[in-house]
C-alpha cells in the first residue's frame, strides 16, 4: 500500500504533464472503440446487404450449378428435400427457385440477363425483392407477371404494362423456348449487378417456360434462425446436403469476395489500435522519463539508503498501471458518448460505398460490442506497462554517487 500512495503521489507531482499523458492513452482508446463500432456496423450492414437481397444466408443446389448456372443441373426430387428442411428446426424458412440465363427483348431493345423464377409468397421471408419494387406491383402468381431492374428497364426503354420476350433454353432437351411478360413492377436493389440484369417471374410460370415439372428445382435458398449458424460448416444443414449430388453453401462461400473483405475488415481494428497505442506508448516513455529526470536526486538518495532496484521497478510500474486504470475510465467513458452518437446518428457524411458491386447506404450506424470495453482497455494496459518497462529499468540503474551530484 505504501508503493501505491507513493506512485500516486508521484503521478501528480507535474499535473499538466500527467493531463496531457492520460489525455494521449484516453484519445487513442476513445477512437479505438469509435472505430471498432462504425468497421462492426459496416461489416452488419454489408452482411446483411449480402444475405438479405438475394442469397439469403445458404443455399442447396446441384453440385456443379453455380459453376455456369447450367440449366440441365437441376434436383429432380424437390418434394423430399422440401420435407427435410421442414423438419429442421433450425431454419426460419426457405424457399425454392429456377434460374436460367435468357436473352430480354423489348420492343426497342435486347439484353442478356438472368432469369429467376420464384414462389412469391415464401420468396419474402428470404430475400428483398419485393421491398426492392419501387413502381408497379409485387409478383401476385400470375403467368405473365414480371419484374425488372430499373437499370436493365433504362437499357430496354421499357416501362411497367410493357411486354418483355424471354428466350431460353429448355431443360433436357436444349431446344430454343419463347414466352411473352408484361412488366409488373420495377426493381432498385441498390447493386448493380441485380438491377442490370435480373428478372423476376412466377416460378409456375419458369417451370412451365423451361420444360420442367414441378418436382424440379434448380435452387433452395434457406434463412436461419440463427445468422450465424450460417458461418458454421459443422451444421447439420451442410452435412447433411453435401454428397456426390447435392451441395449446400454458405452465402461466405457463394460470395468469396466478400468473404475475403469482410476478413481483412476484421484486422482493420487490430492495425489501427496498434499504431494508436504504439504512438500512445511513445508519449508513455517520454512522460515518465522526464518524471524520473525530475526525481533523480531522490532516486540517488533512497539507493544510497539500501533501497533494491526492483523496488524502483516495482514502483515506476505502479505509476504506469494508475496512469493507464485512470485513461482507461475516462476513454471508456468518451468512447461510450462516441458510440452511442455514431450508433444513434450514423456516418452520414461518407457517400455511397461499393464493394463488388453491392453498394453500402451513405448512413453507417455503429455498433458496440463487449471486446470495445474489456479487451482494448486491457490492451491499454499492458501496453502502457510494456512502455514504463524500459524507463523503470533505467531508473533502477541510478547510481547514487552521480544521481546525488546532479541538480535540476
Amino acid at each position: 500500500m505504501l508503493t501505491i500512495k507513493l506512485a500516486f503521489r508521484n503521478l501528480f507531482r507535474n499535473t499538466r504533464r500527467t493531463i496531457l499523458t492520460v489525455m494521449l492513452i484516453a484519445l487513442s482508446l476513445t477512437a479505438l472503440i469509435a472505430v471498432d463500432g462504425v468497421m462492426r456496423g459496416m461489416l452488419t450492414l454489408l452482411v446483411d446487404n449480402v444475405t438479405g437481397t438475394l442469397s439469403g444466408d445458404a443455399q442447396v443446389h446441384r453440385v456443379g450449378y453455380r459453376e455456369n448456372l447450367d440449366v440441365d443441373l437441376f434436383m429432380e426430387n424437390s418434394g423430399s428435400i422440401e420435407q427435410t428442411l421442414q423438419q429442421d428446426t433450425s431454419l426460419r424458412s426457405f424457399s425454392p427457385r429456377v434460374i436460367s440465363g435468357a436473352m430480354i427483348s423489348s420492343t426497342y431493345n435486347v439484353a442478356a440477363g438472368i432469369l429467376y423464377g420464384i414462389d412469391a409468397e415464401r420468396e419474402q421471408a428470404n430475400s428483398k425483392v419485393k421491398a426492392a419494387v419501387m413502381r408497379g406491383e409485387y409478383l401476385s402468381g400470375g403467368d405473365n407477371e414480371l419484374l425488372i431492374g430499373h437499370s436493365l428497364a433504362d437499357l430496354l426503354e421499357t416501362d411497367l404494362g410493357d411486354r418483355i420476350v424471354l428466350t431460353l433454353s429448355e431443360a433436357t432437351t436444349g431446344e430454343l423456348a419463347q414466352a411473352l411478360f408484361r412488366i409488373s413492377g420495377i426493381l432498385d436493389f441498390g447493386v448493380r449487378e441485380l438491377d442490370d440484369n435480373f428478372v423476376f417471374i412466377n416460378i409456375a410460370s419458369a417451370r412451365k417456360t423451361l420444360a420442367m415439372t414441378d418436382q424440379q428445382t434448380h435452387e433452395f435458398v434457406l434463412t436461419f434462425l440463427n445468422p450465424e449458424d450460417a458461418e458454421n460448416p459443422e451444421h447439420g444443414i451442410f452435412q447433411q446436403f453435401n454428397n456426390t449430388e447435392i451441395e449446400a453453401l454458405s452465402w461466405l462461400d457463394l460470395n468469396k469476395e466478400i468473404s475475403f473483405i469482410i476478413e481483412l475488415m476484421a484486422y482493420s481494428s487490430l492495425m489501427i489500435g496498434a499504431v494508436l497505442f504504439l504512438l500512445a506508448s511513445l508519449g508513455v516513455i517520454n512522460s515518465i522519463f522526464m518524471s524520473i529526470y525530475e526525481r533523480i536526486y531522490e532516486f540517488g538518495v533512497i539507493k544510497a539508503i539500501g533501497t533494491r532496484p526492483s523496488e524502483i521497478v516495482r514502483l515506476i510500474l505502479w505509476e504506469a498501471l494508475l496512469l493507464a486504470l485512470i485513461s482507461c475510465v475516462i476513454g471508456m467513458l468518451l468512447g461510450f458518448a462516441v458510440g452511442s452518437w455514431t450508433a444513434t446518428n450514423g456516418l452520414g457524411g461518407l457517400g455511397e460505398i461499393e464493394f463488388s458491386g453491392i453498394t453500402l447506404g451513405n448512413n453507417i450506424l455503429g455498433e458496440f460490442h463487449i471486446s470495445q470495453f474489456t479487451t482494448f482497455p486491457f490492451f491499454a494496459v499492458l501496453l502502457t506497462l510494456a512502455a514504463a518497462l524500459y524507463p523503470a529499468r533505467f531508473a533502477a540503474k541510478i547510481v547514487p554517487s552521480e544521481a546525488l551530484q546532479r541538480s535540476l
